[in-house]
């Protein structure tokens, strides 16, 4: 019964979908296990993530070429040996690694590095572009250690850094210089390591110079950001100085679209930087994470191997803040020019709008009086009218036989048709409003 359980999972219990999964990711070995003497060489190339697919076919291509067959074409990392040189590839989120691993004795370091043995012509079609292209050459402890002379020659007469490493196991040379086939070098002394600490030892040199140059990606456009900020900045001035003298409501109109204009170009550089400052304090975290791992110990008379190189990132990184929190205050700077410009022409606006329906009351006032005028002309004019027409019809009664006096019977008319003509016209027009409120009132 335990057994039958225990086959179908935790006693019975549902088990979370992706509980094996993460179980993997959090176990997976990191570490290659690495022999000494050895050479690896890593690229480390900058690509888009549409280019994955590509990247997987050709590592099968090549694994393919040394008669090893992959069956899971779904990988993002991958070690596998072939031939005289082991490949690890790894896919990260926005580059891809490739280390080429040989594991056997050399006479002379960085002679015939592990690329060596990679067809070039596979490495040709490597999508993406060389960010970080690094040597390493692992010596056994039996082999006689380096002179200042000799370690000059191997790295080609510059100047050599090193470092005691993982708490003085081994010693790590460096001239942090590119060479002519375009790889930086690493030259490691096996003092007294154990046999994991190799792999841990090789991953923590690699993952700092990858994520020392990733660190500072965004170098060069903080180059071309700094002059544009500089620029915005006097922009601004002029427009804030300009806006002090401004008078009429179409110059505030003008300013204000400057202004706008302004603000989305300083947004527009907001948006393209600021995904990579926030992925270069990321690189840099773990950048001196790893540089703390490495345990690093002086060797007399050399400078230590990130001694100089953390002072250069990390003097990058406090430009990128500085450009980063420039931004920050020039986009709100705008913001504020804005608000206050947008709200002196919204009072402007309603200023003139003020005066327009105080001119509107005036005129309205005055057609009032206009009309008041008009009905009472024309009720003097109707009455006329009228008495004219109570005039002929007296005449036509007194020419029928009937003895009346005509001009005291229009004059006693007068009165009353003036009467009758008032309160018909006043009437009309309360007829003629109530008519012209109710079509308004169903609009």
């Amino acid at each position: 019964m335990t057994n039958n359980l225990l086959k179908h999972g935790l006693l019975g219990l549902s088990e979370y979908a992706e509980r094996e999964m993460l179980h993997s990711e959090l176990n997976a070995e990191v570490y290659e296990l690495i022999n000494i003497p050895s050479q690896l060489s890593q690229l480390v190339l900058l690509s888009d993530r549409q280019q994955t697919n590509r990247e997987r076919e050709l590592v099968i291509q090549l694994c393919e070429h040394f008669g090893v067959k992959i069956l899971n074409n779904a990988f993002d990392q991958l070690s596998v040996e072939l031939g005289d040189f082991r490949l690890r590839w790894e896919r990260h989120t926005e580059y891809s690694t490739y280390i080429f691993y040989r594991d056997e004795s050399f006479e002379e370091p960085f002679a015939k590095p592990a690329i060596t043995y990679v067809p070039p012509e596979w490495l040709a079609q490597l999508p993406g572009e060389v960010v970080v292209a690094t040597h390493i050459e692992l010596e056994d402890r039996r082999r006689p250690g380096h002179s200042l002379r000799e370690l000059a020659a191997l790295f080609s007469s510059n100047a050599v850094i090193g470092s005691k490493v993982s708490a003085g196991s081994a010693s790590v040379w460096s001239d942090n210089q590119i060479h002519p086939d375009g790889f930086t070098r690493f030259l490691v002394h096996d003092d007294n390591l154990r046999s994991r600490q190799v792999g841990r030892l090789v991953q923590r040199l690699l993952e700092i110079e990858t994520y020392r140059m990733l660190t500072i990606l965004p170098l060069a456009l903080t180059r071309e950001i700094i002059p544009k900020l500089e620029q915005y900045d006097d922009q601004l001035a002029e427009l804030m100085t300009a806006n002090t003298v401004l008078n009429a409501i179409d110059d505030e109109q003008r300013l204000l679209v400057k202004l706008t204009a302004l603000a989305s170009e300083i947004e527009k550089i907001s948006a393209q930087s600021s995904h990579r400052f926030g992925a270069s304090q990321t690189y840099h975290a773990i950048m001196q994470q790893r540089i703390i791992e490495l345990r690093e110990g002086r060797i007399e008379g050399l400078q230590m191997l990130y001694e100089f190189r953390k002072q250069r990132v990390t003097s990058a990184m406090g430009t990128f803040e500085l450009v980063r929190s420039r931004l920050e205050t020039l986009s709100l700077r705008v913001e504020r020019a804005t608000s206050m410009l947008r709200t002196r022409v919204d009072i402007s606006m309603e200023s003139q709008i003020r005066d327009l329906l105080k001119s509107m009351d005036n005129r309205a006032h005055l057609q009032l009086r206009l009309q008041e005028t008009v009905e009472g002309l024309s009720v003097v004019v109707l009455s006329y009218y009228l008495l004219g027409i109570t005039g002929y019809g007296l005449k036509a009664i007194k020419a029928a036989g009937l003895d009346i006096d005509i001009e005291l019977m229009t004059g006693l008319a007068i009165p009353i048709v003036v009467t009758i003509v008032f309160f018909a016209i006043r009437k009309f027009r309360r007829m003629v409003s109530k008519s012209a409120f109710g079509e308004g009132k169903k609009g």
